[in-house]
Formats: structure tokens, C-alpha cells, sequence
């Protein structure tokens, strides 16, 4: 069953762009957690190559997430994958945080970064439901 994601722009919280510049810089620090280079952060977020120059803008605090559905859709699921890695792995940061950069038989033996990356939201969902599975053990 395909669960219907909420509008991020329906909440009010994000329609301000103070809590979407605080998003920014909260998917900014879990990439550099990841160990991503600028163009997968890039490719997560949705932004093309040529929006690199905003990346260091995020992490500082200095820009927002652009009010956009697919944008913010993809910032609250990569943070979603982030909170289920805590509790799957809570005692084992290497592992947290290194997780989307291991070969998943789940995935077909694909990494789960290697699937987000390729398969844009659609693959950022499927890993996120993998996590989500992995927690309802």
C-alpha cells in the first residue's frame, strides 16, 4: 500500500523560510555525517549542479530550502532514514552512519545511496520504508 505523503507546504511551519533555512542546515550536517560529496547532496536534494555554490550557504545557516514540494518531500524523508538509522543502531555510530554507503540485499545488493541517487524521491521513499521495516522487526 503507497502511503499519500503529507504537503510540507501545508504546514505553516514551513511556508516560513526561517525553519526552512534551520532544515538547511539540519540535512546539510546529516550529509557531511554521510560523507557525500557536493554532487550527491545535490542530486538528493533535487537541485541541479549548478545550485552547488548554495550548498556552503545551507550548512551555514545563510539560505533556505526552496518552498518546494519535492525539495522539502525529500529533506523530511532523508531525515526520516536518519531517525530510523538511530534507533536501529543506537550504540553503533559507524554503523549509522555509514549504513546508505553498505550493499543491502533488500536493495538487490545495491547501496541505499546508490538507489536514492539513481531513483531521485521514488528511491529516498524506498529506502526510507526499508528503514521503517527494518525498525517494525
Amino acid at each position: 500500500m503507497n502511503a499519500i505523503l503529507p504537503d510540507p507546504l501545508a504546514l505553516p511551519e514551513l511556508q516560513d523560510e526561517e525553519p526552512r533555512r534551520d532544515l538547511a542546515r539540519v540535512v546539510s550536517a546529516l550529509f557531511e555525517r554521510w560523507n557525500l560529496d557536493n554532487a550527491a547532496q545535490l542530486q538528493l536534494l533535487g537541485l541541479s549542479a549548478e545550485s552547488r555554490k548554495l550548498l556552503p550557504r545551507y550548512r551555514a545557516g545563510e539560505r533556505s530550502l526552496p518552498a518546494q514540494r519535492d525539495i522539502l518531500d525529500r529533506a523530511g524523508l532523508l531525515l526520516g532514514i536518519h531517525k530510523g538509522l538511530r534507533f536501529l543502531f543506537p550504540d553503533d555510530e559507524g554503523l549509522r552512519y555509514s549504513w546508505i554507503q553498505r550493499r543491502n540485499a533488500a536493495l538487490d545488493h545495491a547501496t541505499p545511496l546508490d538507489v536514492m541517487l539513481r531513483d531521485g524521491l521514488l528511491g529516498i521513499a524506498r529506502v526510507a520504508r526499508l528503514v521503517d521495516f527494518q525498525r517494525g522487526r
